[in-house]
C-alpha cells in the first residue's frame, strides 16, 4: 500500500528525479550551433521582409470578444446539463449571465468591435 504522507527521504527523491533528468539531458544532448540552427523557421519557408509590423487593434478586439463569449458558453454548459437538479435559482443566475452577455455583445456591436473591414 502506498503511504499518502511521504517521508523526508521520499520528498527528496521526488524532487531529485526531475533535476537529474534535466542535468543528464543537458550533458547528453549534442549542441550544434550554425546558420541553419540560428535561422528562424516558419514551415520550411525562408522568411521574407521585416518581421516587425503592427497588427491593427481591431484584430485584437475581435479575438478578445470571441474568447470572452466562448468561455462564457463553457460556463453555461454545466448549468444546462444539470438544470432539473439545481432548480429555479440556477435558472435565474443563468438568465442574469445571459443578460450580461447580450448587453456586452450589443455594446461591442455598437462600438464596432465586431466589424471586420
Amino acid at each position: 500500500m502506498i503511504d499518502p504522507n511521504p517521508s523526508t527521504l521520499g520528498k527528496a527523491k521526488i524532487n531529485a528525479i526531475p533535476i537529474l533528468e534535466f542535468l543528464i539531458s543537458g550533458v547528453l544532448v549534442p549542441v550544434r550551433k550554425g546558420l541553419e540552427k540560428l535561422s528562424s523557421y516558419e514551415s520550411g519557408i525562408e522568411p521574407m521582409g521585416d518581421a516587425w509590423f503592427q497588427f491593427r487593434i481591431r484584430y485584437y478586439m475581435f479575438a478578445l470578444v470571441f474568447v470572452v463569449f466562448d468561455v462564457e458558453t463553457v460556463f453555461l454548459y454545466p448549468w444546462a446539463m444539470s438544470f432539473d437538479v439545481l432548480g429555479i435559482s440556477v435558472f435565474i443566475e443563468a438568465f442574469i449571465l445571459m443578460l450580461i452577455l447580450i448587453v456586452g455583445s450589443v455594446y461591442a456591436w455598437r462600438k464596432g468591435a465586431l466589424e471586420w473591414s
